[in-house]
């Protein structure tokens, strides 16, 4: 019987077939351009896709790469060796009969993923070889391996065009490779130029050939197909297939681990042990270390995927879930969130409210619905965080704010460092402070936190820091500042000028968590006249 035979067609739990999923981040999504990921990094990554995502094997380097890649493989094999995971860290190798070996086992590792050629084309243009000469280095390095206590898996690179122009020479090189004791045999699109069709065909025939051998698929994005191909490889029998967090890798990258996942879990009999609901941790991890920012609307992952615009969505959500789909954000521990915006409707409002448990009345929700569409428009963007001010708005005058900056003036130059002057009003009363900075933001930040203590309340740590302008090329566009909070707070503010966005940004924040405070100690002083009673007293949710 062919592991495609094994294959169930109940898509059932019970009739599931296991597939294992190798994450490759560490070593071929390094590759993407630009991307240099730390030791310490290399570890905390090592040790979330392990402990919490549970996937099943890591490959964490290249051997001989440098003494630091092998320091950061060793302080990861120290790890995994002490958590029961050492079986599970591999490293890529190379047919050099000792030398990647010795280098992967001085490490501590004793798992090597040795790199071959799978087609004639790069056996004979790149090593200059037959393939009975690279046949014999392949097993002169294999038997080493062997008797030094490394288990040894074998990537044939190029397979996909090998298959297509030279499938004889694939053939012939698989018929001995399966003879030896190769755990694995990995399949690579090492170009991406596989469609499904042709997954279908090729990997099917070569798990039929072979039924005794476990194939892995080990796909590249260059047309944009390598979660469906991965899946398809799946459906028909490959014992596993290989991803990276948020699709990193050389060119258009790899297969997606968050897209491989779900698809594999509704679209086939297979399953894996990944953890879904640590998806989205893990992509930001990875997102934050390799500086690589991943699209709004990347699938499951992306901070837009479970976002409601429409208001006629919202509206078939709030009569029934009717715009739901198998891909909940519950199941990847996330939420639902309906957006503010032009194409709001009154259900986009309501969900938005009732998150924050605040109660307007119809003629206070027809203005607030309105300066958001009116914001919308203007190419604004409003956030459940930005109610409860944009109500206030509405509803008070600017002197009525607890907080508010009255004037800012920053002095930047070339050759000193540049000095903020603050003046603000607090609680009726105003205030100053001048203080310098490693930049105009930052002394500004800094002169806050000299009045802070006189305020009684605390500036947070800044975790984020981002800018928009919209394209175009005017001196004169909107700057969006978008400020993450420790605590979980996020902030937004619009100004023509970069820094006095941020100090907008900053501002608001401070009214946020003063807010916050009021509403846990049951204080309303300083709550405007005319605001909701509810929008005074209850605390703001914060959305991470």
């Amino acid at each position: 019987m062919s592991a495609q035979d094994k294959v169930p067609t109940q898509n059932t739990p019970e009739n599931r077939v296991p597939i294992s999923i190798m994450d490759t981040t560490l070593r071929d999504g390094e590759q993407t351009h630009g991307v240099s990921i730390t030791g310490p990094e290399k570890l905390m990554i090592a040790q979330r896709l392990l402990g919490d995502v549970k996937v099943d094997r890591i490959e964490v380097a290249s051997c001989r790469v440098s003494q630091g890649e092998q320091k950061s493989l060793a302080r990861i094999m120290e790890w995994a060796e002490k958590y029961n995971h050492g079986d599970q860290v591999e490293v890529l190798s190379f047919t050099d009969h000792k030398a990647s070996v010795d280098w992967l086992r001085e490490a501590g590792c004793r798992r090597m993923n040795l790199l071959t050629k799978g087609s004639r084309k790069h056996c004979e243009g790149q090593l200059r070889k037959t393939l009975p000469q690279h046949l014999a280095d392949i097993e002169k390095t294999l038997q080493y391996a062997v008797d030094q206590g490394v288990t040894a898996c074998i990537y044939l690179e190029d397979w996909s065009n090998g298959i297509l122009t030279s499938p004889d020479y694939v053939w012939e090189m698989i018929d001995q490779l399966a003879k030896w004791p190769f755990e694995r045999i990995h399949l690579c699109d090492t170009l991406g130029i596989l469609c499904i069709e042709e997954v279908e065909r090729t990997v099917g025939e070569t798990v039929r050939r072979y039924p005794d051998s476990l194939f892995e698929f080990h796909g590249h994005n260059d047309y944009g197909l390598a979660t469906a191909n991965s899946l398809k490889a799946a459906q028909i029998g490959a014992a596993g297939v290989h991803v990276t967090v948020n699709g990193l890798g050389e060119r258009a990258g790899n297969a997606s681990l968050a897209e491989v996942v779900a698809n594999l879990r509704d679209h086939s009999q297979r399953d894996c042990r990944v953890d879904e609901t640590t998806l989205k941790s893990i992509s930001r991890l990875v997102e934050t270390f390799s500086g690589k920012r991943i699209g709004a609307n990347a699938p499951i992952t992306g901070n837009d995927v479970f976002t409601q615009t429409a208001g006629i969505h919202a509206d078939g959500d709030k009569k029934g879930n009717l715009y739901e789909s198998r891909l909940s954000p519950q199941r990847f521990a996330r939420d639902r969130v309906y957006a503010l915006g032009k194409l709001s409707g009154r259900s986009n409002l309501d969900f938005n409210l009732d998150k924050l448990e605040l109660d307007l009345t119809p003629e206070q929700r027809k203005a607030v619905l309105d300066k958001i569409i009116e914001l919308g428009d203007k190419k604004k963007i409003v956030t459940t965080e930005d109610l409860p001010f944009l109500i206030a708005d509405l509803m008070m005058s600017p002197d009525q704010m607890e907080f508010q900056v009255l004037d800012c003036v920053i002095t930047t130059t070339l050759g000193m460092s540049p000095c903020a002057n603050v003046k603000i009003r607090f609680r009726g009363r105003e205030y100053e402070a001048l203080a310098n900075g490693s930049g105009g933001y930052d002394a500004f930040v800094t002169a806050l936190r000299k009045l802070a203590p006189e305020l009684g309340f605390h500036v947070p740590k800044l975790e984020d820091f981002e800018l928009h302008i919209p394209p175009g090329g005017r001196t004169n566009a909107l700057v969006e500042c978008t400020i993450s909070w420790e605590g979980g707070m996020k902030t937004r503010a619009v100004s023509s000028d970069q820094v006095l966005s941020a100090v907008k940004a900053t501002e608001r924040m401070i009214n946020m968590m003063l807010r916050r405070r009021r509403s846990e100690n049951g204080d309303t002083t300083g709550d405007p006249p005319n605001m909701p009673r509810d929008v005074a007293e209850k605390p703001t949710p914060v959305t991470t």
